[in-house]
């Protein structure tokens, strides 16, 4: 076991290069900042002996002509001996010059240059802008009104001075600023400065060291370990020990790492648990057109089942099995209507539902499961979830792959109507932390009514779209054998979306795909989504 506290520089402390040494060299630093002959813990020390409030750590760096960093160090070390000195963190901004506003005050302004750089004759303008400074600064020069154009000369644009002399102001204010006489420019100025990135405001962070209860200038090493020799020989009895440090944290166990849309996943898997719902079995890719399109009573010369937007398999290129008794109440509801409906009125093929896909939807899997719901005697009220993986023949881009998620919600009741589905919806939501809802109509060929669900994004400040819902229509469930009476209301959102806005991504394909970063895999923290309970808003209809 370690004994004591380990000595590293905390967070707050650190400098742009503090963390250049490893742990072996920390510790050694650590040492030789505390032992050696006129280290500058002995040298803060006798400082801190002869002054009568306490020492600021950056001043005393100038002083003694190291690092401030070297000084942050020996507090460190002094603190981990316990109370021989107090250190309170202290923090001020100043105003830096950046490299370039380092290079301009020695050399002054892009505009200065270029009007120092033009002769009384004048210079060509391609010329000019081939100069270092040519592009910044003609246009800050023409601004300053210090150079015209004259396009009218016969070997193209010339650029001439129009003043006799300037004062370069850019170059005078950053020198003041190394003279630290930043508080002297007005706010403006400082603001144009920093537009042009050559200004900086840097916050330093340092230590108000000042004596503690147990000061002393002389530092005796303390013993990190109880040898047998200190035992036998009784030595131990006048060594100081350094104590143990049980709030020492150990090294991090090895482990794998769940990729964010798992995180996701698992938070939305189990909302749908809590709410007493049925994860559905979704484990068929390859589906038949009559699943995913036909049960839904979606018209087999719909645009959706062209090649253009589904991926459609050559072997196997047709499904075997189904249920002919079903497809023949679903082939007469297609080309004949029933069921209180007129049907499409068209010539409904069977090669076209036995084509072999893959599912653009998790709502195949959802009509199989209603189906056999239907088949079982009584009718048993259900609700069912998936979330599962879909395809579609997408164009490529930040927002939409080939290949994506969908979360799927279904619930089966007798007399359900619109409101319930608001309902559940609003639960549903609420559990995600997301509380102002809105429904805006909207057109599905397998629901009717269908509604849209957006909610307001405080960030965006504007309405965005969060899923798709509705209740399915007689034509889909009376085929399936389920009573008249029985209603199933149904949404479904995509699990990338939030999980963009969850971990903040902007490019999907940096979330899925070839290109993903695993680095950010490891990184990424555990997902917990903001669901604290609170009083539901007033349901709002578009």
């Amino acid at each position: 076991m370690e004994q004591g506290p380990r000595w590293e520089p905390s967070p707050e402390c650190h400098s742009q290069d503090d963390d250049t040494l490893g742990p072996a060299l920390r510790l050694d630093t650590f040492k030789m900042a505390v032992h050696a002959p006129g280290s500058v813990a002995e040298l803060l020390l006798r400082r801190l002996e002869a002054s009568d409030g306490g020492l600021d750590s950056a001043e005393l760096a100038a002083e003694l002509g190291v690092e401030h960093q070297a000084v942050v160090g020996a507090v460190k070390s002094l603190q981990a001996l316990g109370e021989v000195i107090e250190a309170e963190l202290r923090s001020t901004k100043r105003w830096e010059l950046t490299s370039e506003g380092e290079e301009i005050a020695r050399e002054g302004s892009h505009e200065a240059r270029v009007f120092r750089s033009i002769p009384p004759e004048g210079l060509a303008q391609s010329e000019l802008m081939r100069l270092p400074s040519g592009k910044v600064g003609f246009s800050k020069a023409m601004s300053n009104k210090w150079i015209r154009v004259d396009k009218s000369t016969a070997d193209g644009p010339r650029v001439f001075r129009v003043v006799d002399s300037m004062e370069d102001e850019v170059q005078r204010r950053l020198q003041m600023v190394q003279r630290g006489q930043a508080e002297k420019l007005g706010e403006k100025e400082r603001s144009e400065l920093r537009k042009r990135k050559l200004l900086a405001e840097v916050t330093l962070k340092t230590y108000w060291v000042s004596k503690g209860s147990a000061f002393s200038t002389s530092i005796s090493k303390q013993e990190t370990e109880l040898s047998p020799e200190m035992i036998s020989s009784g030595s131990w009895r006048d060594r100081p020990f350094k104590p143990y440090n049980f709030l020492a944290q150990g090294v991090l166990p090895d482990s794998g790492h769940l990729h964010p849309l798992l995180k996701v996943r698992s938070q939305f898997r189990q909302i749908f648990l809590e709410m007493g719902f049925t994860e559905m079995p979704t484990d068929n890719f390859i589906e038949s057109s009559f699943w995913n399109f036909d049960a839904l009573f979606q018209p087999q010369q719909h645009p959706a089942r062209d090649q253009h937007d589904t991926f459609f398999l050559r072997d196997p290129a047709e499904a075997l099995q189904l249920p002919m008794d079903y497809v023949q109440r679903v082939k007469r509801t297609h080309s004949q209507g029933g069921y209180g409906s007129q049907g499409y009125k068209y010539n409904w093929k069977l090669d076209e539902a036995r084509k072999n896909l893959l599912r653009t939807h998790t709502t195949s899997a959802s009509a199989r499961v209603l189906y056999r719901l239907a088949q079982k005697k009584p009718f048993t009220p259900a609700k069912y979830f998936s979330i599962d993986r879909v395809f579609r023949n997408e164009t490529l881009d930040a927002t939409h792959l080939a290949e994506f998620h969908q979360i799927e919600g279904v619930v089966a009741d007798h007399g359900l109507t619109l409101g319930h589905l608001m309902g559940v919806l609003r639960e549903f939501f609420t559990k995600l932390g997301i509380t102002q809802l809105r429904f805006k109509p909207a057109y599905n060929p397998y629901t009717e009514p269908s509604m849209e669900v957006f909610s307001y994004h405080p960030g965006l400040k504007k309405w965005v779209e969060v899923g798709n819902s509705g209740v399915f229509r007689p034509e889909m469930l009376l085929p399936m054998g389920l009573p008249e009476n029985v209603s199933v209301i149904a949404w479904g959102l995509s699990l990338e979306r939030p999980t963009m806005i969850k971990y903040c991504i902007n490019n999907i394909r940096e979330l899925v795909g070839h290109k993903v970063n695993l680095q950010m895999v490891y990184n990424s923290p555990l997902c917990r989504l903001d669901a604290k309970p609170r009083p539901p808003p007033t349901q709002e209809a578009a």
